[in-house]
């Protein structure tokens, strides 16, 4: 199985399945001397891994990362260090239920890629979804803490990267409400107190039913300085775009005002420049801090949509690997909207695409002076 690795400078590759005996990620192109510690991997996986609340899936795996390899710590250094070889992180599975899946081993479950993946590969690993699983994007959480290490070393100025659910089902949040302190106050990250209370009252209906509700996640990066991304393909936004629909189950991307940008005029759309402080400064936001492929300074805003979970209690029509038609009822535990998780990842996610681009920018730019 090819192109599981993403990125040009820093690299990460991700391996492992769901229902396996472990996952993990190496990362390639870290620069040394950068501190890294389990305990600040842990605190970013822990705000993924599951059984947190009853909204997502009960099952029970700690994620304790294991750092194996690229960081050294001795007398002569403050604290453990990248060396600048490659930094491999491992997470074991320490509560998979498999017989939880026999009754589907030759089923292709409707909404999974069940169906691709044989198509494919001739064979696939039923337990979980193997590969296809989101239990994979407990790597990635754990590669964009050393990503956000290597921002703040690249970078004179901090990068804030902050996500938030903005919609559940259909129901989206009031933008007049929003608020970045409410979002560790809800399990759904959520901006707006009064969309959390809707969205527990609906997601519980749709649990205690065996159905599943999607969800739209904002992701946004402040403080990121013009000049990251490249023409003609290596755009910021192209990697973005990429990097958010790689994961599981995400179904559509938009920097900006995206889709509605189609809706407005010229005039409306144009983020239109003062000079303020002796700096450029934007009046409206509508291009999400990219413009023709490279960032702005302003904040760089992505939203991406994540579809209902697929694996639900109510019987749906398939077929079986032979071709026969029959029905399915997933069992096991599943998350009743995956795109609560999602947060965390999106925001990893947004992490590594700026640490390439940063260390991509030094690469080829490092002596330039910006013209502001």
């Amino acid at each position: 199985m090819s192109l599981n690795t993403f990125g040009r400078i820093f690299r990460f590759t991700t391996w492992g399945e769901s229902h396996g005996l472990a996952l993990g990620v190496v990362i390639d192109g870290c620069p040394p001397g950068i501190v890294v510690r389990p305990e600040d991997i842990q605190a970013a996986l822990d705000k993924r891994k599951p059984g947190g609340s009853k909204f997502v899936t009960q099952r029970k795996e700690p994620d304790t990362v294991k750092i194996l390899s690229g960081v050294f710590e001795d007398d002569r250094t403050d604290g453990p260090r990248t060396t600048g070889a490659p930094i491999s992180l491992m997470i074991e599975n320490v509560d998979q239920r498999s017989k939880d899946y026999a009754d589907i081993r030759d089923k292709y479950r409707p909404g999974h890629a069940d169906f691709t993946y044989d198509a494919k590969y001739g064979l696939r690993d039923y337990r979980g979804g193997g590969r296809s699983s989101a239990r994979e994007t407990a790597a990635r959480v754990a590669a964009g803490v050393i990503a956000e290490k290597a921002l703040a070393e690249v970078l004179d100025d901090p990068v804030w990267i902050r996500a938030c659910l903005v919609q559940m089902g259909p129901y989206k949040i009031d933008r007049e409400n929003f608020d970045w302190t409410e979002i560790d106050k809800n399990p759904f990250w959520c901006p707006d107190p009064v969309a959390a209370k809707l969205w527990e009252e609906k997601l519980d209906e749709a649990r205690k039913a065996g159905s599943s509700m999607g969800a739209v996640i904002e992701v946004v990066a402040s403080g990121v300085p013009a000049g990251f991304g490249a023409p003609v393909y290596g755009k910021l936004d192209a990697d973005l775009a990429s990097a958010m629909m790689s994961i599981n189950a995400a179904k559509a991307v938009e920097i900006g005002a995206g889709m509605d940008a189609a809706a407005l005029s010229g005039e409306e759309n144009a983020d239109e420049i003062r000079m303020r402080n002796g700096r450029p400064h934007f009046l409206s936001n509508k291009a999400g801090g990219i413009l023709g492929g490279i960032s702005s300074g302003q904040d760089i805003v992505v939203r991406f949509a994540v579809k209902p979970t697929s694996s639900i209690l109510t019987p749906r029509k398939t077929i079986t690997a032979s071709g026969e038609e029959t029905e399915i009822q997933t069992k096991g535990r599943h998350d009743p909207c995956v795109g609560i998780r999602g947060v965390p990842v999106g925001a990893a996610m947004m992490a590594l695409v700026l640490a390439d681009h940063a260390l991509t920018h030094r690469a080829q730019c490092g002596s330039v002076t910006p013209a502001f």
